[in-house]
């Protein structure tokens, strides 16, 4: 009997050192999804036409309204009219211009630091994150009421999360601001995640709240955010078929094509951030052994045919590639892409600047692709 009761007592000791021991940790905090000083270092010195187009075209944080924080419950209105695609729900866009115009402001004001070293425009978006914060906002909802106000929280925390994870690096911030405003995002990736855990989604919003986890627990050094992003992205590449397709984003009906690139959008920089982390998720393979490059190459081989897509939906496709955030994945993949290139369909979207508040704001300003770099260079 007591050897069986030692056993015991030293059983659970044993398997909480095998899973502390498999369990990866932030290294460093203000280790951003890029190297930040080398992205300044390369601005500085830009020669790539479409960065300077992107450049060109970016809005200042300064010349920006304040977006004061909204008061009360979150309630939004549902994306699409009916079900999970279809019609787009008119309703919806008034109610979430202030997360928008949240997203932009402080978007706006890190890319402008990234790019001139300002002071100011990292300041005021610092500022802009502090109202927010100070107001205790996106935390007062429940999926169960208002699942849109639930995703609402996971895309506007992936942004804010991401901005910070830059301008954590100016060190003229107000450091209680700081702490004050990162201590809040914490909270906020706590309660989504918690609402996460308790449920069974596990498509594109489940990726979408691993990045907000992740980035969030990079800036916090947050071990138990960090890793269960990390979990979130490897159960995303283990759902991935033997074509590289996400089974539940081919369910979307005529909006497959769509959603297999907006699953991509949070995966790609949640592996970035990892990396920073010295963990090489990008090379992570499932039990299949697909990697995050199959799902990009049929990304790019249902553009390059849609017809492929019949497999999954009888549904002509709705397919938005012209949108300036569809490639915006496509930033952050190519520098881990390997000795492979890009898919033809892909490269062309990546002709124009690309821009996604929810990543970041302008992806090309943060880490554009130079198409006459080789892959993997950076």
């Amino acid at each position: 009997m007591s050897n069986r009761l030692s056993a015991w007592r030293v059983a659970p000791a044993f398997v909480f050192l095998c899973i502390t021991a498999q369990a990866e940790h932030v290294s460093n905090p203000k280790a951003s999804y890029v190297d930040v000083g080398k992205r300044h270092s390369e601005l500085t010195h830009n020669r790539d036409p479409r960065i300077a187009e992107a450049i060109a075209s970016l809005r200042s944080c300064v010349n920006l309204p304040m977006v004061p924080p909204p008061t009360g419950r979150m309630i939004i209105p549902p994306h699409y009219l009916s079900g999970g695609h279809g019609p787009i729900n008119p309703a919806e866009a008034p109610a979430t211009r202030p997360y928008n115009d949240f997203e932009h402001r402080v978007t706006a004001g890190m890319n402008q630091w990234l790019v001139t070293s300002s002071k100011d425009e990292a300041q005021c978006a610092q500022r802009q994150i502090d109202a927010w914060a100070q107001g205790g906002t996106l935390l007062d909802y429940d999926p169960k009421e208002s699942s849109q106000a639930w995703f609402q929280v996971e895309w506007t925390l992936s942004s804010i999360a991401i901005s910070e994870s830059v301008l954590i690096n100016e060190s003229s911030i107000d450091p209680a601001q700081l702490k004050r405003d990162i201590q809040w995002m914490n909270r906020v990736a706590h309660r989504t995640v918690d609402f996460d855990k308790a449920g069974k989604q596990t498509n594109n919003h489940h990726y979408w709240r691993g990045l907000a986890a992740v980035a969030t627990g990079v800036i916090s050094s947050d071990d138990e955010l960090f890793n269960w992003g990390i979990g979130v992205y490897k159960q995303g590449i283990d759902e991935l078929d033997q074509r590289g397709a996400l089974p539940q984003e081919m369910a979307r009906h005529e909006r497959a094509i769509h959603y297999q690139s907006f699953a991509l959008q949070p995966l790609t920089p949640l592996a970035s951030f990892a990396e920073r982390q010295h963990i090489p998720l990008y090379q992570y393979r499932s039990p299949t052994g697909r990697t995050v490059h199959d799902a990009v190459n049929f990304l790019g081989e249902a553009l390059a045919d849609p017809g492929i897509i019949k497999a999954y939906t009888p549904d002509t496709q709705l397919v938005d590639d012209k949108g300036t955030d569809f490639f915006a994945f496509a930033e952050f993949y190519s520098h881990y892409a390997g000795p492979k290139p890009l898919p033809a369909t892909v490269l062309q979207g990546l002709e124009h600047p690309t821009f996604a508040t929810r990543i970041g704001g302008s992806t090309t300003v943060v880490d554009g692709y130079v198409p006459n770099l080789t892959n993997g260079s950076k």
